[in-house]
């Protein structure tokens, strides 16, 4: 078995350009380019390049609520409080089309997969589906009743999912147009919600701290994070879709791992409410943007074999054991108290964690340069210092206690796998034992 070691995120860029807090960003697919919104009524487009300058597009009359690059990364869908869409070409000269698409402000921008359509969310309380040729409107989708903050299309374009004040988020069938179940477990607004990349989960960030995780196929809740202090405004699956990013009004950013269910970094980056984040599309970047006015572009770390094995197995539609990607998150979520188990145990032999790499993103966030990269000293002095310590000779002690630990944690997770073993088997034979009596009392009834 293969063990995927994850480093700690760093901080990469530093983009101040914007007058007003940031509401938006996204990356475009070969990451070359990041997008943002802001209350200051302007786009910026910031380069990955180093040095390279950025561009302001101007058009919108008042602010910017939402941004999105189209898959090709050849057009930008921006919303407004001035309650128009403009789609623009991300080139030097910035230009764009737009078109009064509600008639309250526009509070998101989304398009499918295949780029052809655009879903809208608006103050005016309907989602819209509108045809990217020609902006030509298609249909809209009216039954929530408070302001509409956020709609997705999911990864097939077959569904769509919308968040809103009247503290429900609900699905659509976009063939039939029609709700097909509402989510009403938020005990507040729902800023905004997005799709699993598997398609087969919905994730919502709520005002009341919270972040809720449903499986779209069963309608039922998977997974309940309380881990903000204050209102969770966006989140953001990473590709693989092991993990979610979270951004909150409480100034940090939250990183979920999925699978285990649990906490894995806390970062404190913005100096005020962290009001937007987004993963890229391949997620070994992500973005954040705040009321501090600054976008910021952190390098995930993550092994790249960690996930690169995932996205492969998704494109066949399995996870690692054969089995059906959600399936696994679902499986996991079930064994809580196993996975709990396991989390105490690692947390025994790692500490404090969290605080620990969150006090270091606190000291590390003040020696950023403006429109540049951070120095390489400065990246990220523990891993120096680690890679600096591995490469030194290891005495035998050193050595026997290392294998010593390895062998306590293979034996903890022998552990784990034999109890979910002993689960697998419960269920099995609670499956064959209701087959059984659904085989008994369709005899009863042909008797």
């Amino acid at each position: 078995m293969a063990f995927a070691c994850l480093e700690d995120p760093t901080l990469e860029r530093h983009f101040k350009g914007h007058r007003d807090a940031i509401t938006s960003v996204d990356f475009s697919l070969n990451k070359k380019q990041l997008v943002s919104g802001s209350m200051d009524t302007c786009l910026m487009i910031w380069s990955m390049k180093p040095q390279m300058r950025a561009y302001r597009f101007v058009g919108h009359k008042d602010a910017v609520m939402c941004v999105h690059f189209s898959p090709s990364g050849h057009l930008i869908a921006s919303g407004s409080r001035d309650k128009t869409v403009r789609l623009w070409v991300p080139s030097v000269k910035g230009e764009s089309t737009a078109f009064k698409a509600h008639t309250a402000t526009v509070r998101s921008v989304n398009f499918s997969s295949d780029g052809q359509s655009l879903v809208t969310a608006s103050d005016d309380k309907t989602v819209k589906v509108w045809a990217v040729h020609r902006q030509k409107f298609l249909f809209s989708l009216s039954q929530h009743i408070n302001w509409v903050r956020c709609a997705k299309f999911s990864p097939d374009g077959r569904l769509i999912v919308s968040s809103s004040d009247d503290k429900t988020v609900k699905l659509w069938d976009k063939t039939s147009r029609e709700c097909i179940h509402s989510f009403c477990e938020h005990g507040g607004f729902v800023p905004h919600v997005d799709f699993h990349p598997s398609g087969t989960c919905i994730a919502a960030a709520g005002t009341d701290n919270t972040v809720k995780v449903w499986d779209v196929r069963m309608n039922r809740l998977l997974q309940h994070y309380q881990v903000h202090s204050s209102s969770v405004n966006c989140l953001s699956f990473h590709s693989s879709g092991n993990y979610l990013i979270t951004a909150s009004n409480d100034s940090t950013l939250k990183i979920l791992d999925l699978l285990e269910g649990r906490l894995l970094y806390t970062l404190h980056s913005h100096q005020g409410p962290a009001t937007c984040v987004s993963f890229s599309r391949t997620g070994d970047l992500f973005a954040s943007g705040g009321f501090d006015e600054q976008v910021m572009v952190w390098k995930t770390n993550f092994d790249a074999a960690d996930y690169a094995d995932v996205l492969k197995m998704r494109k066949h539609g399995t996870h690692a054991n054969g089995a059906d990607y959600s399936d696994a998150l679902e499986t996991l979520k079930s064994n809580t108290d196993m996975n709990g188990a396991f989390n105490s145990m690692k947390q025994r032999d790692s500490g404090s964690g969290e605080i620990q790499r969150s006090e270091s993103y606190r000291q590390e966030k003040h020696s950023v340069m403006d429109f540049g990269e951070v120095p390489e000293k400065q990246k990220n002095p523990e891993a120096i210092e680690s890679v600096r310590r591995q490469r030194e000779p290891m005495d035998e002690s050193s050595l026997a206690t290392t294998l010593q630990h390895i062998v306590g944690q293979l034996d903890v997770l022998t552990q784990t796998v034999s109890i979910l073993e002993q689960r697998l088997t419960l269920t099995e034979d609670k499956l064959k034992e209701c087959l059984e009596n659904q085989q008994k009392i369709a005899q009863n009834k042909s008797n």
